[in-house]
């Protein structure tokens, strides 16, 4: 009953973001997932990311044909499009057959499945689409806040980033001086948040075909969630990011043209009005927020699987400062977001409890101060950037750190082994 509710509560989800894009002329999350059945998928490697996650239900031998028929198909299309002389001009000319194999296990789940192992199949088909739906529902949204709010709060932002010292600015410099190799690394990383999400969620859930079970708390779950709620907060607290609102990516709308090169000025901020084009898709940094729930699940994985996993966040964090797509001040809103959801999802799953409560209602009430101060204290965080700038640090150090000391003690300890019991020997 709780899987149809989810179902049915994301089917619904899905509907109304696909009649409110339609407003606006363009085609919602299910129209654009519906092309890529035949047209060109905007990300053949995130279908195929899609394809993986559902598949971690099939023996090998399954697996194996899986991936030649979706390799089979894509081979198919391309020639398809090569003889009729159809350009790929956008998106991956494969990724189709990903598609093809997933929707074809959710029909053999249904014709062909009965029982527990319908109910498993169907659930490994329901976390490969959202995963490639949730890309397709995260570009509804972007159109949606550029289209409903015409006014950013870029100003507020930039002037309380002046106690972290501007780190924006400092970073866009430091990507600069590195030249097109640094950028191009980090470009990659930043593109690319969704399959290393999916390498660390493929650890979890490499049992699940010998156990026949999902794990109760796994890496998607957080990543769908932060995908489902941080959109709502960029409608709260519009804002487009620095190369935006301070660079020349944001033309005559920009305030100045002056990012990474000069730090903005102190001055008393206001709302300013920007395009029905750029994304107000700043706060929190929802990139942060991801790339910290993959660093918090590649914490139990082998050695090689946990420094990926901090390798990530550190080049996640460069390339959303780095490229002028974040202040600072996203950063540290990002990190409390992810916790918040995380420490919720886990005392979902274990039971509420005082420690669960304490946790979830901290970190949330931490990251309703940071937006309330990045909004009405501004000018006070700017002009005490001494007093402000270590605070913004210690509220999100004291999160971090109540997190890691509340679920250390949720852990399971292991039993210590048991030494044997020393026999007197005959003599």
């Amino acid at each position: 009953m709780l899987w149809t509710a989810a179902g049915v509560a994301t089917l619904g989800f899905l509907i109304a973001l696909e009649i409110a894009a339609r407003r606006y002329g363009l085609p919602g999350p299910i129209t654009n997932q519906a092309r890529e059945v035949i047209f060109a998928p905007k990300s053949g490697f995130l279908l195929y990311a899609g394809m993986a996650l559902m598949m971690v239900v099939l023996t090998w031998r399954q697996r194996f044909i899986a991936a030649g028929v979706a390799i089979g198909i894509d081979v198919a299309i391309f020639l398809v499009r090569w003889s009729v002389d159809a350009e790929v001009t956008t998106g991956h000319p494969f990724g189709n057959g990903a598609l093809w194999v997933i929707l074809g296990y959710g029909v053999i789940a249904v014709t062909r499945r009965t029982g527990r192992e319908r109910v498993l199949l169907l659930k490994a088909v329901g976390l490969g689409l959202l995963l490639v739906t949730g890309r397709k529902t995260g570009d509804a949204w972007l159109l949606i806040t550029s289209k409903t709010r015409p006014a950013v709060l870029d100003q507020y932002v930039a002037t309380a980033d002046h106690a972290l010292g501007n780190p924006s600015w400092v970073v866009g410099r430091m990507v600069a001086a590195t030249g097109p190799i640094g950028a191009h690394v980090l470009d990659y990383v930043y593109v690319q948040l969704a399959m290393a999400a999916v390498i660390v969620a493929m650890y979890q859930l490499r049992d699940v075909a010998v156990e026949r079970r999902f794990p109760r708390h796994h890496l998607v779950r957080t990543f769908l969630v932060i995908g489902l709620l941080g959109p709502g907060i960029y409608m709260i607290f519009p804002v487009v990011g620095p190369v935006f609102a301070y660079g020349a990516d944001g033309g005559h709308w920009a305030v100045s043209n002056i990012w990474p090169n000069t730090a903005p000025p102190i001055i008393t901020p206001h709302h300013m009005p920007f395009d029905e084009i750029t994304p107000r898709n700043c706060m929190p940094s929802l990139h942060t927020a991801w790339a910290t729930a993959i660093f918090i699940h590649s914490r139990r994985g082998p050695r090689i699987l946990r420094c990926a996993g901090a390798f990530w966040l550190i080049a996640t964090l460069g390339a959303t400062l780095g490229f002028g797509y974040h202040y600072g001040a996203d950063i540290i809103a990002g990190v409390v977001f992810t916790l918040t959801i995380e420490s919720a999802l886990r005392s979902l799953d274990r039971g509420w409890d005082r420690s669960g409560i304490q946790l979830v209602t901290y970190s949330a009430t931490v990251f309703a101060a940071l937006l309330l101060s990045y909004r009405y204290l501004p000018m006070e965080m700017a002009e005490h950037a001494w007093v402000f700038g270590p605070l913004l640090i210690l509220a999100m150090t004291s999160v971090i750190h109540l997190y890691v000391r509340t679920t250390r003690l949720w852990d399971p300890k292991a039993a210590p082994t048991r030494q044997p019991t020393p026999q007197p020997e005959l003599v």
